[in-house]
């Protein structure tokens, strides 16, 4: 496209502005600029932009929409049976021995509102191994391995901007005893930046801002970056995938894994039941007929507040971001249905170049990024299914800088602790302190009287006790390491001779 043409294409659509700079940069530059706005699909772009505004301000609720899923479609670690885990345990396994589980990390984001410059997976929240939430998750997969005799393909999508610096914290550590062959790196796309009212902003003069297509980006990336092809060849068939920031995460969880493979699941979302009416979560629900997570601005107080006759929240399904999909459903959904999600808005506070050339860094929100959201697949399954876990066990997310009233560093720290000790408590062992008086039991921040990830409880009852994934994945093995011992804390059990 040559820049008269590319000047007729700008105007159309209102986004001349863009050249507003051209007889200001070198010859360099303008090639730059030309090759990037050339290769925008402008009229995608508009309709991008003018649907997802529109769809923000006609707001509503969907009280009238929504219908709660059917008991049969949803399971409940908690209600299940010890002969039936151990059955969902057992096909599980037997698909990583098979080679037929892969993993797929969302870890797209960067750890800024916790005052770092560098990926949220790198971060170390205080334990006494000092590992990285990378690290955790890396050992539990490599523990999920030597309990199945298996091998789990790692599938990592970072964005634009920490992809490499991923990747390099990965082989700095030796991929933390994962097999470098079978942990896969991508991509995640990005979309431009826009004003309210539409424009598209410059981060430099011949420069669009952009920014990460949010964690719904993943299926256009799985299908660019060829992933999709890359399963199939190592006969993956099922696909568990999770976001990085959760510090309890079960990645590859055995019972929801097998459960969603007894139920010839294409689509599963595992979730937990909301601690109170207004807690803020999206649900898990139908919306026309549809599967959908529905955020909880999108209710009333009426349909939040909605029973059973059992007492349960009608509308309790609280979304963690941890789904299952086999691999023909995610292949339909990256090739054929990827086009048909909606983008999301989130305004937010953009850097950008003004007509004078000069960068500014608003103090307000001054414009608007497009996003799609992962679990905005769940409408296009027919076989769709729920498991319900165990809040304190599985969902302590990371997302506030030290120091923070809730989901901070600290919180997290003492939920591991609080889960661990009860690992020891339940397999026999005995905790005590250094003057052998036993150990009182913590109280977790991920428990659901703590539902907004705080606690009440003083920090000199955060008692460091440690496991480390390779010794133990959720429990097991422990009992022949623990009981009837009597255990001096502080205590990081990272082998059998601890």
């Amino acid at each position: 496209m040559d820049t008269s043409e590319l000047r007729n294409t700008l105007k159309k659509y209102g986004q001349e502005h863009l050249l507003h700079h051209w007889d200001s940069i070198n010859d360099k530059e303008r090639s730059q600029l030309i090759q990037s706005l050339s290769g925008m699909n402008w009229e995608s772009i508009t309709k991008s932009f003018e649907r997802s505004i529109s769809s923000m301000d006609e707001g509503g609720k969907m009280d009238d929409r929504m219908t709660p899923l059917s008991p049969d479609q949803c399971a409940s670690l908690k209600d299940t049976s010890d002969i039936l885990k151990e059955e969902y345990k057992c096909t599980a396994y037997k698909a990583m021995k098979e080679g037929q589980l892969a993993i797929l990390l969302v870890a797209g984001g960067q750890g800024t509102r916790l005052g770092v410059s560098y990926p949220k997976g790198m971060y170390s929240v205080g334990l006494e191994s000092n590992k990285s939430l990378f690290q955790l998750q890396a050992e539990r997969i490599l523990k999920l391995e030597q309990l199945s005799e298996g091998k789990i393909p790692l599938y990592v999508m970072g964005s634009h901007n920490n992809l490499e610096t991923t990747r390099n914290f990965f082989t700095e550590h030796s991929f933390f005893g994962l097999n470098p062959d079978w942990v896969v790196f991508f991509s995640q796309g990005t979309y431009p930046c826009f004003s309210l009212d539409g424009k598209v902003l410059l981060s430099s003069k011949f420069e669009v801002a952009r920014a990460s297509n949010g964690n719904g980006g993943l299926y256009e990336a799985l299908r660019d970056c060829k992933i999709i092809e890359d399963m199939e060849s190592r006969k993956v068939k099922y696909i568990q995938l999770y976001c990085v920031d959760n510090i309890l995460v079960r990645v590859g969880d055995p019972f929801f894994t097998g459960y969603c493979i007894k139920e010839g699941a294409e689509c599963a979302n595992k979730v937990v039941a909301k601690s109170y009416p207004s807690e803020t979560v999206g649900i898990t629900c139908k919306v026309d007929g549809a599967y959908q997570v529905v955020e909880y601005s999108e209710i009333t107080d009426k349909a939040a507040e909605q029973r059973n006759p059992d007492g349960s929240l009608t509308y309790g399904l609280a979304n963690l971001c941890i789904h299952f999909f086999s691999l023909a459903f995610l292949s339909k959904v990256s090739n054929e249905l990827d086009g048909e999600l909606e983008f999301h808005v989130a305004k937010k506070k953009i850097p950008f170049v003004n007509e004078e050339g000069v960068l500014i860094k608003p103090e307000k929100p001054n414009g608007v990024k497009l996003e799609k959201f992962v679990f905005d697949v769940f409408r296009f399954a027919k076989d769709f299914v729920i498991w319900e876990c165990i809040r304190e066990d599985e969902f302590a997310p990371l997302k506030n800088a030290p120091g923070a009233s809730s989901f901070s560093p600290e919180h997290c720290k003492m939920a591991l602790y609080a889960l661990n000790q009860k690992m020891i408590l339940e397999a026999g062992g005995v905790l005590v302190d250094l003057e052998d008086n036993p150990v009182p039991k913590m109280q977790s921040p991920a428990a659901p009287l703590n539902c907004n990830g705080s606690s009440d409880t003083k920090n000199d009852t955060c008692v460091q006790i440690e496991i480390s994934p390779l010794v133990s994945y959720s429990g097991e093995g422990l009992e022949e390491l623990v009981k009837g011992r009597r255990i001096t804390v502080p205590v990081y059990i990272n082998d059998k001779d601890f």
